[in-house]
């Protein structure tokens, strides 16, 4: 989810509800205590030069139960954030302490927001010799004229 589109999304909230893949729920009392600008410049294991940037939410739970962030409120803070850093509009991440501080990427299901699982890859698989991979063709429901030697179904 890109910035402008929680821009898009906050005015139609009466409140900010965060919910992870698993059905749990950032408890509503939670703060946005960073937002800021993240990039990362690096290597993969092919020797090619990347960079990644990313806008950063950072939520926390303290002990004020009573604590609600409205929907404006988390507002005045992303435009605070874009004239301060001159963010763009970028995907977010977001960061949130489970057994680490986890990071996740950033939907909206049309009631709240969900914090999507990321996961690592390679980059660079040729240069690791991970083969690509190979279709996989169901032979018993192929027309045998279709599955020839030379047509690449095996």
């Amino acid at each position: 989810m890109r910035l402008s589109q929680v821009k898009e999304t906050l005015p139609t909230l009466n409140n900010v509800e965060f919910q992870l893949e698993n059905g749990s729920f950032v408890p509503e009392h939670f703060h946005v205590t960073e937002v800021g600008l993240v990039t990362k410049h690096f290597i993969d294991c092919g020797g090619n030069v990347r960079k990644e940037t990313v806008v950063n939410f950072q939520l926390w739970n303290a002990d004020d139960y009573e604590h609600r962030l409205k929907p404006g409120k988390l507002l005045s803070i992303i435009k605070l954030s874009e004239e301060t850093l001159g963010l763009e509009d970028l995907e977010i991440e977001v960061e949130y302490q489970s057994n680490t501080i986890g990071r996740y990427g950033l939907a909206y299901n049309g009631t709240h927001f969900i914090l999507t699982s990321k996961t690592t890859a390679c980059l660079a698989n040729t240069a690791c010799g991970i083969p690509e991979s190979k279709v996989k063709v169901n032979l018993a429901s192929t027309n045998k004229s279709e599955c020839s030697p030379n047509s690449g179904c095996c």
